[in-house]
């Protein structure tokens, strides 16, 4: 069953309250620490489980897009997209260890922020039937990315894809 609009923001507006908490208790030494079963440090993680939200940003002009466009533009696309896999996850990996020495501790919540609040903009004025539209996507890429997903689906990855993660930090939990 698909998430409502309101379950959603409620996700949003409690990884926002939980990512804060760990931004806030968190001491230098813990953020430096390695998560369990990743090769990030807990504040390079973080900074990933924030890049989920960032990702949906920039992919939901791509799904009103591409969802419009006959099915055979979307999965040619898609298989694109699933063939480079591989650079994807090299990218993905030293993207979010970069990205954390900028986007550290003092500016990862507020950007967390200012992304959610650009996210929840567009979903307030998503009708029904825009948020029933689905695309092909590269199930390769993410285990919470599935070979076919709808617009409602999309909003609501990136919670999925931080409470995945939360579960990996080696801090205290919120």
């Amino acid at each position: 069953m698909q998430p409502t609009k309101a379950e959603i923001l409620a996700d949003y507006s409690r990884a926002r309250a939980d990512l804060n908490t760990w931004l806030e208790t968190s001491t230098p030494a813990d953020l430096r620490r390695r998560s369990n079963g990743t090769r990030w440090t807990n504040q390079e993680l973080l900074f990933h489980m924030v890049f989920g939200y960032m990702v949906v940003r920039a992919l939901l002009p791509l799904v009103h897009i591409i969802s419009r466009m006959p099915k055979p533009v979307g999965k040619a696309f898609a298989a694109l997209l699933n063939a480079g896999t591989r650079p994807f996850d090299v990218i993905n990996y030293w993207g979010s260890r970069s990205a954390a020495l900028f986007y550290n501790r003092r500016r990862m919540g507020l950007k967390l922020d200012k992304t959610i609040a650009a996210i929840t903009r567009r979903l307030e004025r998503e009708s029904p039937g825009s948020l029933a539209r689905s695309m092909p996507f590269p199930d390769r890429w993410d285990p919470f990315f599935e070979p076919s997903m709808t617009l409602n689906e999309v909003y609501a990855y990136p919670t999925k894809h931080f409470d995945f993660h939360a579960r990996q930090l080696d801090l205290n939990s919120p």
